[in-house]
């Protein structure tokens, strides 16, 4: 301590610091709900006092304190890791949200199904093959028939129009990214800038934190650290963040800017001052929830898609040849029940007649009906094996992503814990730290008090004996 004014400014460094810590406690408190909010700590520095002696040994000990640093409770590899794992389940959560949903629109196993329809089908077929000549019997296979087909058509547009939700749904989420990306660099810049200037830029820092946790969930971005503090995001491996600069990510094909399908694969690209490239496909390319959407409009739904086509086109060329086997009640062969577009698809699914009595259910011509082509036609192709197969496929696929999601969910969980216990806020702890600082400045505060008295009695008191 030199002397004891040296004493009073250590006094008043440390009212300053402990009003710091207060000040910091207060903010901690006050957001301890905030989103994204890392609460802070006050890092002391000690400083010393002591000047160069001027006798033959110096006479100042001790020294007082600053504030080294408001440190913000992160930790980077810990950060990293929740970047990550949360790409991981925005995946598979959007994949799972989106196939449950189509799953719910199948409804099987149900009464109102396609699998029921099939069935109905084949049972108006076999009361027909009872009873060849029945009117009824034969409006019954034709309005079994319409219910089969309208049950595919609207399966398929169920498909379809989920397809189209996503890919609106896949421009907005391109859209959030590049407003994302382009705060990150914006926010690099001001922190950097801020920090030269001696100011804390701990507020930016969160809110670019919570900018590149964004990232990685919309697109499995990965951010990198420079050794300046600023942030590089690259997605798909490909740069979209550098520094202060961001590039653009845009849909390079399969999706049009108004939500349509183009034809052409999903692809994307990123065009930025430093080039242009298109991304890598499949696990390569863009993950989090971009990459869950491109998942199911390039492989999941088509595929399913596909197996519904698959068994219209199955079902009408396999009740179609068997019926022109058959003659009707005219004693005509059996024309084309069933009309299919197999460039449209399942969607084109038709009954092509619609008089009961061209219904071909006899093997015979003439006036001699049976009802040996109608059992014939019951049993015709094998839908109802394939659609069960289809949809058990479908089913599983639902399942497996389910059970993937609750342990990405699981693991995910316990990383948010860790990074709480690191960064969060503990009223339980801030109230502590308040108190710690309280009584510090109370302590300091006595110290100057003395301080003064101790003055009092060397400049007010001395040489005083005798007078």
């Amino acid at each position: 301590m030199a002397g004891s004014f040296g004493a009073i400014t250590s006094a008043s460094a440390a009212l300053r610091f402990q009003q710091v810590a207060l000040d910091v406690a207060g903010s901690n408190i006050s957001n301890a709900s905030t989103d994204g909010y890392v609460r802070r700590r006050v890092v002391g520095e000690s400083i010393s006092t002591n000047v160069p002696a001027m006798w033959s040994r110096s006479d100042n000990f001790g020294g007082t304190v600053g504030v080294g640093e408001v440190r913000r409770m992160v930790d980077p590899l810990l950060d990293i890791r929740v970047r990550r794992e949360h790409g991981s389940l925005s995946y598979l959560e959007t994949q799972q949200t989106i196939l449950a949903r189509v799953e719910e629109g199948i409804g099987e196993p149900g009464d109102n199904g396609v699998y029921a329809a099939i069935l109905d089908f084949r049972n108006a077929w076999q009361d027909l093959s009872t009873n060849p000549g029945g009117d009824a019997a034969r409006q019954q296979v034709l309005g079994s028939a319409e219910t089969l087909a309208q049950a595919l058509r609207i399966q398929v547009a169920n498909v379809a129009g989920e397809e189209a939700d996503q890919r609106v749904h896949l421009n907005n989420v391109v859209d959030e990214v590049n407003t994302a990306a382009a705060g990150i660099a914006e926010l690099n810049h001001n922190i950097l800038v801020t920090e030269q200037n001696g100011t804390d830029a701990g507020t930016l820092r969160d809110q670019r934190d919570q900018l590149a946790l964004r990232l990685a969930e919309l697109a499995g971005a990965v951010t990198t650290v420079r050794a300046d503090g600023q942030f590089d995001v690259t997605v798909g491996g490909e740069a979209l963040v550098t520094g202060k600069e961001a590039g653009s990510f845009v849909v390079a094909s399969g999706v049009t800017p108004a939500g349509d399908a183009d034809g052409a694969p999903i692809t994307f690209r990123i065009d930025a001052s430093w080039g242009s490239t298109v991304l890598p496909t499949g696990a390569a390319g863009p993950g989090g929830e971009l990459g869950g959407i491109t998942q199911v409009l390039t492989t999941t739904l088509p595929s399913y898609r596909a197996g519904l086509d698959a068994i219209a086109a199955d079902l009408a060329a396999a009740v179609n040849t068997q019926h022109a086997l058959g003659y009707d009640a005219a004693g005509a062969a059996g024309g084309t029940f069933f009309s299919y577009d197999p460039l449209v698809g399942a969607a084109s699914l038709q009954v092509a007649i619609t008089d009961p009595a061209l219904v071909a259910a006899s093997s015979v011509t003439g006036a001699g009906r049976d009802g040996v082509n109608a059992d014939a036609l019951s049993r015709a192709g094998d839908a109802a094996d394939a659609y069960q197969r289809l949809v058990n496929g479908f089913g599983t696929a639902v399942a497996s992503l389910q059970r993937q999601t609750a342990n990405q969910t699981a693991l995910t969980g316990s990383l948010d814990d860790a990074w709480e216990q690191q960064a969060g806020v503990n009223l339980d702890e801030e109230t502590v730290n308040m108190m710690t600082a309280q009584r510090s400045y109370e302590a300091a505060a006595r110290l100057l008090t003395t301080l003064d008295e101790v003055l009092d009695t060397l400049i007010n008191r001395t040489g005083l004996v005798g007078r």
